[in-house]
């Protein structure tokens, strides 16, 4: 994908939810990403059809069969940066913990900051624990994304095909079609332990939570 185009795919989303802090993403210089003072939310908000987040204060309603916890991971199929197809069931850290965040789109500040945070933040368990991030946005994108980013420990998925991810799991935003933002922890045996759908489209999930989830299922186990 040329680089024009890319920036025009990032722009589009942008400027149809009205986010800001799209101009650049990653961390192309090499120096460490500068963290934002970015609200966690609190609570969860429910997936699937008949439920809806809120984007500054107005609702977008969900779409697909919602996902709970106690559930096991639903099979779908999601690109890879590759562009090859992997179900989401069976990526490299099947028979292990893993946490799924799921973004709107990586070219906004809060997703940019999300995907840092699950990279950087996460007190050592990549090496023990599968990182996954999903968002709609291209394979390329996520590609170039990552690189400059320099995030080599989290395996991105683009549900950019046609949202099969999130209507399969009632995370898909049809009006502005993008993904609602979410943390899900799954355990080794396939089944969600942990899920949060933030209320608020603007504002980070609880990271450290998810990761204390991860943490416990691996030591329990």
């Amino acid at each position: 994908m040329k680089a024009a185009h890319r920036m025009i795919v990032g722009t589009t989303v942008c400027v149809t939810l009205g986010f800001t802090g799209c101009g650049s993403t990653g961390n192309s210089s090499g120096t460490s990403f500068l963290y934002k003072n970015l609200t966690v939310a609190e609570g969860s908000a429910l997936a699937g059809e008949g439920h809806t987040v809120l984007f500054k204060g107005s609702a977008l309603a969900l779409s697909g069969t919602g996902i709970r916890v106690g559930e096991p991971l639903r099979e779908v199929k999601l690109t890879q940066t590759d562009l090859s197809l992997i179900n989401i069931t069976d990526t490299k850290g099947k028979g292990k913990v893993r946490i799924i965040s799921v973004v709107p789109s990586l070219d906004t500040k809060v997703c940019e900051q999300q995907t840092h945070y699950l990279s950087e933040k996460n007190k050592g368990l990549d090496k023990m624990v599968e990182l996954v991030t999903v968002s709609i946005d291209t394979p390329f994108a996520q590609k170039r994304f990552a690189e400059e980013a320099h995030i080599t420990n989290v395996t991105f998925l683009s549900d950019y095909r046609g949202a099969d991810f999130g209507k399969t799991y009632g995370l898909f935003l049809k009006a502005p079609h993008i993904l609602a933002r979410t943390v899900m922890v799954i355990d080794s045996h396939n089944t969600v332990r942990y899920l949060q759908i933030t209320p608020e489209l603007a504002q980070l999930p609880d990271l450290d939570e998810a990761f204390a989830v991860a943490k416990s299922l691996i030591t329990t186990s």
